[in-house]
């Protein structure tokens, strides 16, 4: 995953993605650079336009949110009918006992 990291730093830093910046990158770090990982990621994002992926994320993250808040509410909502309803059955089974 730092691999794509580093490559996402040069992005916008408006650097070439390339072996040789993600390697500085990486071997910035302390880390010993993977010539295969770094291989794959160039390889990986040679053609790919980065500003249109992230702009595409940014527009599903922000979709995605409202239901995401919207669920807590409904699942509260479930659990109050459900104690509603035990409430009921439990008052039920008592006025029996003295029915």
């Amino acid at each position: 995953m730092e691999y794509v990291y580093a490559a996402m730093l040069l992005h916008s830093l408006g650097k070439e993605i390339n072996e040789e910046n993600i390697k500085s990158v990486i071997s910035s770090t302390g880390v010993q650079p993977d010539e295969a990982q770094i291989k794959a990621v160039v390889s990986a994002l040679k053609g790919v336009d980065i500003d249109k992926i992230i702009s595409e994320a940014q527009i599903s993250t922000v979709a995605a949110a409202p239901a995401a808040v919207q669920t807590p509410q409904h699942e509260a909502k479930k659990e109050e009918k459900k104690e509603e309803h035990k409430a009921e059955e439990a008052a039920a089974g008592l006025s029996s006992l003295f029915g």
